[in-house]
Formats: C-alpha cells, sequence, structure tokens
C-alpha cells in the first residue's frame, strides 16, 4: 500500500506544468446566501461550531463538560474517541451526551474522580454527506498541593548587603500567582531596592535596618480552584557595621554573562534582570543592533522586567541590561529566539460545487519550525481513504475535477511541528438545484431623482445561475453604459431618472431551470428649499422672522425642524415655528447665532442656515464709557538673577472697572523696539512677580483691559540687563534630510536672541550612521540653522543631534533625532504588469510591488503612465497623449477610468520616491472591447415632394466599434399635434442616404435615427421635415400674399396703429409719473412688488402676472402652426421638443409678444413654408 502512495506522488510532483495550467481553468465555487430557510432546505456536511479548548483544565470538584456541537443537513450524529480509540459512552453510567448535541457531561459531583477521565477526546459529527472532527480535546483536572514542611533558619544579614527569599512553591496545575505578604495580610512595598521575580523569590539588592522583621510570608494562589497556600513565615534581622561599605552592581538574576531564551510567536516576551548593589542600581535595556519595537514595549517591577507583546521572528535577537551605580556598571546579554505554533496563511473553505464542475482546497500554513501538511477525509487518513477519482492531492492542495454528487464531503488538514498543530475542516458540498431567487416578490424601491437606484436580485442555483433584467412586462433586456450589473444579481442605475420609474424584471437561468421575480421603482423629486432664510440684524426686543419655504415630491410627507447654533432651539415661548418660517418675539443679545432650517424626508434631507445679529437699541442719553488711562509710575524692586518684581499705579478706568492688566517687555538687547507679550494679572492686582530669563536687557510696560477695550500702554519702565548663563534649551525642529544622493542637510530652528542666555551663541552638531557601531562625529558652528554632511551612502538612516553652546558653557544634553542622508532615482522598475480589462471603459492594472532596498529613497508610491496608440474602428494613429494616474503608498493595483471603447492602449509603471521617477516597465498592451456608438453626426432632409423625403447622414464621430447597421424611426404628426404609428426601417452600415418613398402629401414627419454596434443602439438623433402640398394651391396662396402686401390702403393702417400705439405710451407715461392708476398699476398695488412673488407650484407662473389660457398643457406632439403665427394655447414646451426658441417678450398683462425664431433645422421653402422668421407683412397676410 505504502509504495501506491509514494508513487502517487512521484507522478503528481512530475506533472507540476500541466497542473498549473489546470488550476488557471479551474470555475470558482458557488457561495451560498445566509437566507434561513434556504439554508434548512439544502443537504450539507456536518460543520463544528463549537468545542471545548485544546487544552481543558477541568475542576476536579465539578461536572466536567466538554462540548461539541456542529450543524449538518441532515442534523449529524455524533460519537468520540479517549486516548486514540472509541469511547462507548453507553457503558459509563456517569457519562452522557446532551440531547441533539455531541456534548459530553461527566457527572464527577456523584461520586466520580475527575483523575479516572483525563485524557485526549475528539469528537466527531457525521450525517450521509461526511464527517467533520474536533480539536484533540486534553482533558487535565487542576491540582493545588500543599507546600512541603521545611526548616527555615533566619536570615542574619549585613547591612548594605543585598539577599534573596526564595518561594519555591509546590508546583500546580496550571502555576499559581505568588505574592508577599506580612501576618496582617497587608502586601510587603516593593521599590526599585526590593521587587519580587519572575519565579516569585523576594530580591533585596541592598538590605536597609527597617527591613528586619519575622514575617515575610510567600502566597500561592490557585486560581482554578480558589485556593491559596501559605509558607511559613521567613525572618530576617539585619545588623549594622559602621560605616556602611558601597558595592558596585552585580547581578543576582539571571547569572553569568550570558543567557538563552526561546519565545513563541504571538506570545508574550518578558526578560528580567535584578542586580545587587549600593547605592540601588538602575536597570537599563537595549536591543544590541536594533531598536526596542515601538508600541509593544513595557517595562515593569521598575524597569528590571522588560515585557513586550505579540512578538514576531523579528523580536529575535540580543537584548542586553545594564545595571549601574555611581560605582561602576554590570551587564548580562539574553539571547531570544522566536519560534513559532503553526499558524493560518490561508485556511481551507468549504467548497459549494455543480455536478460536472471543478474547484480546489488550499490549506497553506507557515511556523518555525515550517510545519508539516496532512490531509484527512472524513476523519481518515486520505492514503487510506475510500478512492474519489475526482479527487488529487498536491502537497497543501486538493484538486477536483468533475465532481459529482457522490463527492461530497468533509476534509481535514492537519498543519503541525514541535510547538503545535492547527486543525481545520473544510467540506466539498456537490450540489444540483434548481434557479431560486430569494428577493422579495414586487419589493418597491423609491429614491431620489439624480441618485443611484440598486435593485435587488439575490439569487441562488447550481450551477450558477444566469442573471438578466428587463424593464415592463415585455420590455427588452437592458444592456448599456447606463445599468451596472453586480455579480451577486443587483442592478444598479447610478444616475436615476424620473422616467426610470417602473417594473423591473429579474431572471434567472441555469441549465436545471428558470425563475423570475418582478420589483418596483419609484422616483422621487428631490426636496428643494425655495426661500431660504436670509441673514437679519435686529434691534433688542424687537421681532425677527426667518422664512424656509419648501418644494417636495407630492408623495413624501416632509418635518422641518429648526436649529439654533446646531443645537435645539430653547424651550422658550417666544420662538414661534410656523408652517414655513420661524418667529422670534421680543429678541434678547442671547438670540444671537446662527439658525438651521432642516427639512427631512423619508429619502432625503436638505438645510439652510442665516446668522442672526442682536444690536443695542439706538442709546438714550447715558453715562459714558471708554477705555482705561494708562498705567503710570512703573517700578522695578527685588531684583535678582532670574526674577524682578514690577509694580504701577492704575490710571482712570473711565466708568467701566478695569478687568486685568497685560505686562510686556522689550529686548533692547538683541531685539530692540519689539513688545513681547510677558504676563497678565486681575485688574484688582498692581504688582506682580516676573520670571527672567539670562543675558537679557529688560524694559517692561503695562497695559490696562476693561469691558471697552485696551488703554495705550504705560511709559516703559527702567531697563534691567540679567546675568548670562549656560542655554537652558537646544534647538527645536531638528530635522536630517539629504539634498544629493551623497550628502545629509542636518537643519534646526535656532534660538531666539533672549533664548541665548549669554554672548557667543553656537551649536554642536553631532551625528553618526544608525545601526552601525560608529562614534558621534561633531562639529561646532556659528548661529546658524544649518549643516551638510557630504560624502554620505545614499538614503541611509543617521542619528542626529544638535547642541546650543555659549561662551559660558553647553546646553543640556540634546535629544536625539533620526534623518536619512539623501534620496538617488529608484533603480528597478515594477514587473509581473498585469491587466484586466472590466468593460469598454475602465481597466485594472496589477504589479509586483519593487524591494525597498531598489527604492534608495521613501516610497511615495507608483505612476502609471498610458496611452491610446489606435482606434480599432478607424486604424488611424493619432497625436500620443500619454496620461498620468498616480497611487500613494505600497498599492501595488489601480484603476484606469475613462479609456476610449474598442481601441488599443499601451502602459508601464515606475515607482516614485523624493527625488523622482524611477525606470519605466516594459510597454503593456491592451484592447477595450466595443461600446455602444454615439449618435450620427449629422441628419439632413432634403428634396421634399409631394410623396417622398431624402435623408442624408454622417456616421457617428465615436463609432465605440464596428458600425453593423443604422436604425430609422419615424411617424407622421396630424393637424391635432397627435403623433401617427411608428415605422422602423434597419438600414446597411455603409449606406449613407435613403429616399423615402410613398409618404402622404403636404404632412409633417418626426424621425429618430440611431447606429448600432454589436453590443446595442447609440444614442439617437431627431429631426423633422413636411412634404409639400399641391402646386396649384401653394403658388396661389403666395400669389395673394404678395397682392395684399403691396396695397396702399394696407401700408396706411400700418401706420395708423403703429402711431395710435405711441399715443398711449406717452398718456399712461404721463399718469404714472403723476400717481395716476391704471390697469397694471392696480395690479402692482393688489399684489405688492411682483418680483418677491412667490413661483406657483403648480403651474411655473409668477404671482397675477399670466393669462390662465397661457398655462393649458399642449397635446403631445404639438407643434408651430404652418402660417407660423403664435396662438395663445401653445406654450414654450412645444418649442423644446422641436427644437425651436423664442425670441420675444412678455407685456406687464403677462401676454406674450413677438415671434419664433431660431430653428433647430431649416425646412424646406416650398409651398407656405419659410426657413426664415415671417416678416410683419406676412403675419398680416396670414388673416386675410
Amino acid at each position: 500500500m505504502q509504495p501506491k502512495v509514494m508513487m502517487k506522488k512521484k507522478n503528481i510532483s512530475a506533472s507540476k506544468a500541466s497542473l498549473i495550467l489546470f488550476l488557471c481553468q479551474i470555475v470558482s465555487a458557488l457561495d451560498v446566501p445566509l437566507d434561513s430557510k434556504l439554508l434548512e432546505e439544502l443537504l450539507q456536511p456536518p460543520t463544528i461550531t463549537q468545542q471545548s479548548p485544546k487544552d481543558y483544565i477541568v475542576d476536579p470538584r465539578e461536572n466536567i463538560v466538554i462540548q461539541c456541537e456542529a450543524k449538518g443537513k441532515p442534523p449529524p450524529s455524533f460519537s468520540w474517541t479517549r486516548n486514540g480509540t472509541h469511547f462507548d459512552i453507553d457503558k459509563d453510567a456517569l457519562v452522557t451526551m446532551k440531547p441533539n448535541s455531541g456534548t459530553l457531561v461527566i457527572n464527577i459531583m456523584n461520586g466520580g474522580k475527575a483523575e479516572a477521565y483525563e485524557g485526549v477526546y475528539q469528537c466527531t459529527a457525521r450525517n450521509e454527506r461526511g464527517a467533520a472532527i474536533s480539536n484533540n480535546i486534553v482533558i487535565r483536572p487542576s491540582r493545588s498541593p500543599l507546600w512541603t514542611k521545611e526548616k527555615l533558619e533566619p536570615n542574619q544579614v549585613r547591612e548594605g548587603d543585598s539577599l534573596v527569599l526564595h518561594c519555591r512553591p509546590p508546583v500546580g496545575l496550571p502555576p499559581p500567582i505568588i505574592f508577599w505578604m506580612d501576618n496582617a495580610f497587608q502586601r510587603l512595598p516593593q521599590s526599585e531596592r526590593v521587587s519580587q521575580g519572575l519565579n516569585g523569590d523576594l530580591y533585596f539588592s541592598n538590605v536597609q535596618p527597617e527591613d528586619t522583621r519575622e514575617d515575610y510570608i510567600c502566597y500561592a494562589r490557585f486560581n482554578h480552584t480558589q485556593t491559596i497556600q501559605q509558607k511559613q513565615p521567613i525572618s530576617v534581622k539585619v545588623f549594622s557595621t559602621k560605616p556602611v561599605t558601597e558595592r558596585q552592581p552585580v547581578l543576582l538574576t539571571p547569572t553569568g554573562s550570558t543567557s538563552t531564551k526561546v519565545e513563541l510567536r504571538g506570545n508574550v516576551l518578558l526578560l528580567e534582570c535584578i542586580a545587587a548593589g549600593l547605592p540601588t542600581p538602575v536597570i537599563r535595556w537595549i536591543k544590541e543592533g536594533g531598536e526596542l519595537p515601538a508600541n509593544r514595549t513595557f517595562f515593569e517591577n521598575f524597569k528590571k522586567t522588560l515585557k513586550i507583546i505579540d512578538v514576531s521572528e523579528a523580536d529575535s535577537g540580543n537584548y542586553k541590561c545594564i545595571a549601574r551605580n555611581t560605582l561602576g556598571s554590570a551587564h548580562h546579554v539574553i539571547s531570544v529566539t522566536v519560534k513559532a505554533a503553526p499558524y493560518w496563511i490561508t485556511a481551507p473553505r468549504n467548497l459549494v460545487l455543480s455536478p460536472g464542475e471543478d474547484g480546489m482546497l488550499i490549506c497553506r500554513a507557515n511556523g518555525n519550525p515550517k510545519p508539516d501538511i496532512s490531509w484527512l477525509a472524513n476523519g481518515v487518513p486520505i492514503a487510506i481513504a475510500p478512492e474519489d477519482p475526482s479527487r488529487k492531492v498536491d502537497g497543501d492542495t486538493i484538486i477536483f475535477s468533475h465532481v459529482q454528487e457522490r463527492s461530497s464531503a468533509v476534509y481535514q488538514c492537519n498543519a503541525s511541528n514541535e510547538y503545535g498543530y492547527l486543525l481545520a475542516n473544510a467540506f466539498v458540498n456537490v450540489l444540483a438545484e434548481p434557479p431560486r431567487i430569494l428577493t422579495p416578490a414586487n419589493k418597491l424601491y423609491q429614491v431620489i431623482a439624480d441618485s443611484p437606484a440598486l435593485l435587488d436580485c439575490a439569487y441562488f442555483g447550481s450551477p450558477k445561475p444566469e442573471i438578466e433584467w428587463f424593464k415592463g412586462v415585455k420590455g427588452s433586456i437592458l444592456r448599456g453604459n447606463e445599468y451596472v450589473f453586480h455579480d451577486n444579481g443587483t442592478l444598479e442605475i447610478p444616475v436615476a431618472q424620473k422616467d426610470s420609474t417602473g417594473t423591473y424584471t429579474c431572471v434567472a437561468r441555469n441549465e436545471l431551470g428558470k425563475i423570475q421575480n418582478e420589483v418596483q421603482l419609484e422616483v422621487k423629486d428631490p426636496t428643494m428649499i425655495i426661500k431660504q432664510p436670509e441673514y437679519k440684524v435686529i434691534q433688542r426686543y424687537g421681532q425677527v422672522s426667518f422664512e424656509c419655504i419648501i418644494k417636495h415630491d407630492s408623495t413624501l410627507l416632509p418635518t422641518v425642524i429648526w436649529l439654533k447654533d446646531n443645537d435645539e432651539l430653547p424651550d422658550d415661548e417666544r420662538f414661534l415655528v410656523g408652517k414655513d418660517n420661524l418667529t422670534i418675539m421680543n429678541v434678547t443679545d442671547k438670540d444671537d447665532g446662527t439658525y438651521t432650517c432642516i427639512v427631512n424626508t423619508t429619502l432625503d434631507s436638505v438645510s439652510a442656515s442665516a446668522v442672526l445679529t442682536v444690536v443695542a437699541a439706538p442709546p438714550t442719553p447715558a453715562i459714558i464709557y471708554a477705555r482705561p488711562n494708562p498705567p503710570f509710575d512703573l517700578e522695578l524692586t527685588g531684583q535678582l538673577e532670574r526674577s524682578v518684581e514690577l509694580s504701577w499705579v492704575p490710571g482712570d478706568e473711565n466708568n467701566s472697572p478695569i478687568t486685568n492688566f497685560v505686562i510686556e517687555f522689550e529686548d533692547g538687547l538683541h531685539e530692540p523696539g519689539v513688545w513681547h507679550y510677558q504676563t497678565e494679572v486681575p485688574g484688582t492686582q498692581t504688582t506682580v512677580q516676573l520670571k527672567l530669563s539670562p543675558y537679557v536687557s529688560y524694559s517692561f510696560r503695562v497695559i490696562a483691559v476693561n469691558e471697552i477695550g485696551r488703554s495705550q500702554p504705560s511709559e516703559p519702565s527702567e531697563q534691567y540687563l540679567t546675568k548670562s548663563a549656560n542655554p537652558d534649551e537646544n534647538p527645536s525642529n531638528v530635522q536630517g534630510i539629504g539634498s544629493e544622493p551623497d550628502n545629509l542637510v542636518i537643519t534646526w530652528e535656532s534660538l531666539r536672541g533672549f533664548q541665548s542666555n549669554g554672548p557667543g551663541l553656537q551649536y554642536k552638531v553631532s551625528w553618526r550612521q544608525k545601526d552601525v557601531d560608529d562614534e558621534w562625529t561633531s562639529v561646532i558652528v556659528a548661529n546658524v540653522s544649518k549643516y551638510i554632511v557630504s560624502g554620505t551612502p545614499t538614503f541611509v538612516p543617521y542619528e542626529i543631534k544638535v547642541q546650543a553652546l555659549n561662551d559660558l558653557g553647553y546646553a543640556p544634553e540634546p535629544l536625539e533625532v533620526i534623518g536619512h542622508s539623501g534620496e538617488d532615482l529608484p533603480m528597478v522598475a515594477p514587473g509581473n504588469v498585469q491587466v484586466h480589462v472590466i468593460n469598454s471603459t475602465l481597466a485594472k492594472v496589477h504589479w509586483d510591488p519593487v524591494p525597498l532596498k531598489t527604492v534608495r529613497g521613501h516610497l511615495q508610491g507608483y505612476k502609471v503612465y498610458y496611452w491610446k496608440v489606435q482606434s480599432l474602428s478607424r486604424r488611424s494613429r493619432r497625436h500620443v497623449e500619454k496620461k498620468i494616474l498616480t497611487f500613494r503608498g505600497n498599492k501595488t493595483f489601480g484603476m484606469l477610468p475613462g479609456l476610449e471603447p474598442y481601441s488599443s492602449y499601451k502602459l508601464n509603471v515606475r515607482v516614485v520616491n523624493g527625488k523622482g521617477e524611477g525606470p519605466a516597465s516594459p510597454d503593456k498592451v491592451f484592447k477595450t472591447p466595443e461600446g455602444v456608438p454615439s449618435s450620427p453626426s449629422f441628419l439632413k432632409i432634403t428634396n421634399p415632394t409631394l410623396d417622398s423625403l431624402t435623408l442624408e447622414w454622417g456616421s457617428p464621430t465615436h463609432p465605440n466599434g464596428v458600425l453593423t447597421s443604422y436604425i430609422l424611426k419615424f411617424q407622421p404628426i396630424n393637424n391635432t399635434h397627435e403623433l401617427g404609428p411608428l415605422v422602423e426601417i434597419r438600414i446597411p452600415a455603409n449606406e449613407s442616404s435613403l429616399i423615402l418613398k410613398n409618404l402622404n402629401y403636404s404632412t409633417r414627419y418626426k424621425f429618430y435615427f440611431n447606429a448600432q454596434t454589436s453590443v446595442g443602439s447609440g444614442s439617437q438623433i431627431t429631426e423633422e421635415a413636411v412634404t409639400i402640398m399641391d402646386e396649384g394651391a401653394g403658388k396661389a396662396m403666395a400669389s395673394r400674399q404678395v397682392d395684399i402686401a403691396t396695397q396702399g390702403w394696407f401700408i396706411g393702417l400700418m401706420c395708423a396703429v403703429a402711431l395710435l400705439i405711441l399715443i398711449l405710451l406717452i398718456v399712461c407715461f404721463i399718469r404714472r409719473n403723476k400717481g395716476g392708476k391704471y390697469p397694471v398699476k392696480e395690479k402692482e398695488d393688489a399684489h405688492a412688488d411682483p418680483e418677491i412673488q412667490p413661483m406657483k407650484e403648480d403651474d411655473g407662473t409668477f404671482g397675477e402676472y399670466s393669462d390662465a389660457e397661457d398655462h393649458k398643457p399642449l397635446k403631445k406632439g404639438s407643434r408651430t402652426p404652418s402660417d407660423r403665427t403664435v396662438k395663445k394655447e401653445d406654450s414654450d414646451d412645444s418649442l423644446v421638443d422641436y427644437g425651436e426658441g423664442v425670441n420675444g417678450q412678455f407685456n406687464e398683462d403677462g401676454s406674450f409678444i413677438g415671434q419664433y425664431s431660431g430653428k433647430k433645422e431649416k425646412e424646406p421653402a416650398e409651398g407656405n413654408e419659410s426657413s426664415e422668421a415671417p416678416s410683419p407683412v406676412n403675419a398680416m397676410n396670414s388673416f386675410v
């Protein structure tokens, strides 16, 4: 049997190339939605949902409960093994299994012994689809043994010597918690001198006479059994000798100069150093060749314990503790090795497949040492499990091909090394299910216009169903860029419009069936504030009102909330909230603020704000308030090196009490004429003790402040020059940034003059390369703020410090900062550049990150250069316009938007640091698929006859693919402005003109024209044209028009009308200037200012200035009359529909004057039609 297994492994290794090709073709597994009803119906192998921990320590006084819960369909049955053999619970009266569960209960409280049930337990959950197993659960009862009896001799110690009191607690399970107390159950105080070690012993770095006592007691607390054991008291007597001899540090623990420590990844690393010595040594920790990890390093037990949490392999290395006092130092190096129990890189995941599909289980784990991977099938090692022809094992991967329902099973992956193991169950469930739609039928979605709409179609089926969406009961399948189809079945309309309202049908189908579901979409008008609150200035005790008039969808119920300064309105009856306004009565100063009107509906929310400023009412004659007069008689007393006392006499406060005094100073030595803020004191105080800096020539002045403002400054005090001293501080903002690849520019913010503390201010600049055992290099420079170090390696870290000094000495030791020498251009280009084309206008690019050492600088990101090479539909090259996208940080992918469909592109990727860009990756070529075309470039209609029209058009400016045909639709428009039946014609893509015959004479037609590719139809272009009427009638009409226009009576009549209108205008103008009223004037008086009348929501007119006839809705398809005159029942809407404009104006009574003009396209100039605006003569002739 064994050689056969070995042969299989050999064959698998020999076919790696074909295996990789096979993996590329594997179909992704099905995702089962978390729908409770669906999950209850589907067959499913067992899954362990709850189990006891691997190392399970139990209380020997209580019942033992070993958990094992699992789910599956049908519900699984359970069995157990103990120490590797079947555990028959029916033969042990003390052991029961919970109903519908695998959890064991061992009844210890009825006479059982916990020790009798120690061992390794494993649970198996099984149904017809497979078997899942639990971890190996090791059951051990906790132990809290007594202390062994021992004879303890009193400890007599000389003052200043070190001492260790040993605890040596009994070995328990789990280990006890140790602490030291006295007979009164009080914890013994601990300090840098006296502390407890990790092993529980009590260490004295040096003993003092106060350490003498007879009740040093070590306690061990066993938490599991809630018991505490006590060691016999230890006696310590300290005898004094004069003088006490001081000693340099010696390490009490650990002993020797070096030691080793092994810790597991993810655990807490604890390192300890306790030293003897007098004076008491201070402990310091460092990591040789590196730094202690930030945010994970803590010091405990007075820095004697180094604690690093969540350790990883990177924390391996040598850690040195240094104990130091005034007589010397001692050190110890602990070599730390971090090992790792197995941990998951990729845990196997459940597979749900359809019959005939492919898939794979991947089990990847890491550890130190590298863990071994083994597979089991239904709890049995896979080498001896029943054969499955669809299964192939390749190390950490099981590959399934052409699975059948009998291939369903539960597989276990075991990753183990000497420090532990991982066990994961993953099932392969082969299902054959017709489609199901989980979204409720006729679900209603409501959105606001111009916002996205997401229509759900949650589904399941095996094989995975294909999803299609339709609009309406008999609508065509939805396609095109105006829709986004998500993998979970959701249909997204990125910008929903009012015409998007309707019924949408989702259809799911696979080879086992088909199902559909309808949902409803309603698109609502957005809520708007058409008159917003405005800024107001109001006097105290007045009344103010803010308006908030809204317009909203009639089916939505809005609620209006008013806020003051983004908080609720005060609970005050002066605030009156109306339907569309907020009124504040009897305004006070506290009403000052910002008022916000918020309108909420169930779908949207809008807001608008305005500020209210409350001012004082016109003042009545009252007391005059003014700023205080300046203080005077400034006097300096009590002059010391670092302080002086300043006193003054306040000036007149001018009816407003002085609230505070501001003291300013001038440095006549460094900044003469410049005054700086020093401090301020309450207005009741007239003396102040001022802190001073060395080497400053001080003068002081005082400013008084009241509610009105600040006084003029007082006259300066006498000058006071303080003595020089060492600098108190060092420069701030120290930085090290290279400007060239071979230098390091060290900069800092220089000290201000009065910070120098003395003459001869200079700076000591020091640097050394980090992580290299170099000595500091230092140079002293004059009072500048920059120093350049040349000849450095490219982009390496440096430790930098800048110390101030003057003629009297140095400032305190400065802090070290980390800088970097100069950057250079990156050395290599990103590799493995891949492009995934998502759709015709969007692609995703991937690349491998470059090694950080080749960046030679701070990694700022990656730049993707891409450009269009040519359009695949035209095969014509053009000027190459390269586009650049920058992706910050260490990203390894990015999206390329705005691509042109059906085009060939190239791209490359470059890494960017602070110096610039690295070399480009090799150009990657990719192509975008076809899209829908743009509208045809033009559509002209010429050569009208009685029954025919000639159409000419231009191909789309952007074909976005290979044109397959043109679609022409047209329909007649009758005299009642109604549209006739629609006719559709498909035209080959190589045509550019068409003659339409058998049309009706003297009839207007509307045409809709668009192009198609294999993807779908593009935008359409519309046009209108008219076939000519009977030729004889046309000539008669033209002749009749010319005859009337040339009659003398007509010219005289027109002149008389013009003169009469002029006279009426003059009379009206005179009467208006005299205050007389005429009809329009009466309307203005009745309705106030028409410019501020709100627009009616129903018809869009302004106030009373409208004619009811002007707002009658037009029938669909209305158009301009053939005689080109304007009728009352025609509105602007009809002009918009047919591409016409309005060139005119409104009279004061709201009626329209002027002519239609500016047609979108010219119509044939035959019969009674004209392509130009009609003349007044023709307009008048049309009535004859």
